[in-house]
């Protein structure tokens, strides 16, 4: 796929997936009001958290136009395996990040409803890796993926990041 079509598509699908999850449905489940009374410093982590995570998300879905040449969409997925960039830290930061997104607005505003919504996105995406994405990645890249998933973590980052180079 040429970069400018997993350009296109990376940016149709940003804003389906992750800006219905991370976005749409935390607005109709808030309207952003201001629930609970937090205090400052919780709130501040919380923005932070969202800040953090939503420039995490950017990251992510780059790297997928510029490295694996293809989208984080299932219908048009990469041609190589994404390696790179934080996915050397841990095998999911794309996931990670709209979850930290969510509960860093469930922080920041205050609000429970956000906070048992982002914990619900959580294990739903966990079921999704587990049982559709991990298969497809095993019969797509083989060997490779399965060196890279047995040397990364799924979900708690490496303190250092993994070199494919030594693996190999």
């Amino acid at each position: 796929m040429n970069k400018a079509k997993a350009a296109t598509g990376t940016v149709v699908f940003f804003a389906v997936a992750p800006g219905v999850v991370a976005g749409l449905v935390p607005w109709l489940l808030t309207r952003w009001d201001v629930g609970l009374d937090f205090p400052i410093w919780v709130r501040f982590i919380g923005g932070l958290m969202a800040a953090v995570g939503f420039i995490i998300l950017l990251n992510t879905f780059i790297r997928f136009v510029t490295e694996g040449g293809g989208t984080p969409a299932p219908v048009a997925p990469t041609e190589h395996l994404v390696v790179g960039g934080l996915y050397r830290f841990v095998r999911n930061p794309m996931y990670l990040a709209v979850v930290a997104t969510i509960l860093g607005q469930g922080l920041l505003l205050g609000r429970l409803v956000l906070l048992m919504y982002g914990a619900l996105v959580w294990a739903v995406v966990a079921l999704f890796v587990r049982f559709y994405e991990e298969p497809v990645l095993r019969g797509q890249f083989g060997v490779e993926y399965e060196t890279y998933r047995r040397s990364v973590p799924g979900w708690l980052p490496r303190l250092k990041p993994w070199h494919p180079d030594n693996e190999i």
